[in-house]
């Protein structure tokens, strides 16, 4: 079976030996995708084995990598992974944690990815709703934020609190407009 994995360069299955019991996970996908083997170009000039840049497509995946990993996923033995491990540290794209049989190694290299528009706090959408219609109340701001009517409450009065928003109103017919 591992051998018929390795040979359809699926990732490795992964041990889980807990005494009462024996778990072995077996992951449906391949490690060297086109797109995973597109964003390892970027390092071609760096002295890396192939041992190296399936480790580095590995640890993309994953929080981290060990020796053990690293054995089990080239099937080298524990110098090789070991030498290979430093080898990836000294390029810079690898760092390591922790010492003797708790070394892990975790990626440094971040991904390159368009910036996520920020998303709006809840103060800051409730400000906005309040400059768009004039006023808001507590019905209002849970339908805005999808929240409940004590976590709307609480803003409202926070915000109130800070001289942001004036207060008019009570109970049910409280309003929240600018100050």
């Amino acid at each position: 079976m591992l051998h018929a994995m390795r040979e359809a360069n699926l990732e490795p299955p992964g041990f889980d030996d807990r005494r009462a019991s024996f778990k072995v996970t077996f992951h449906n996908h391949t490690l060297m995708t086109t797109e995973a083997i597109s964003w390892l170009n970027q390092f071609s000039h760096l002295p890396l084995n192939d041992q190296q840049r399936l480790a580095l497509v590995y640890l993309r995946q994953h929080s981290h990598i060990d020796n053990r990993d690293y054995r089990r996923l080239n099937r080298v033995d524990m110098m090789a992974a070991g030498q290979d491990l430093r080898g990836m540290v000294q390029t810079g794209l690898v760092e390591q944690t922790g010492f003797g049989r708790w070394t892990k190694y975790i990626l440094k290299v971040q991904e390159q990815r368009a910036e996520k528009p920020k998303t709006p706090s809840h103060e800051e959408s409730i400000l906005v709703h309040v400059k768009k219609y004039g006023s808001i109340n507590n019905t209002e701001c849970r339908d805005l934020l999808e929240i409940d009517l004590n976590k709307a409450s609480y803003l409202l009065k926070k915000l109130a609190k800070k001289g942001i928003l004036n207060q008019s109103g009570k109970r049910r017919w409280t309003r929240y407009r600018l100050s």
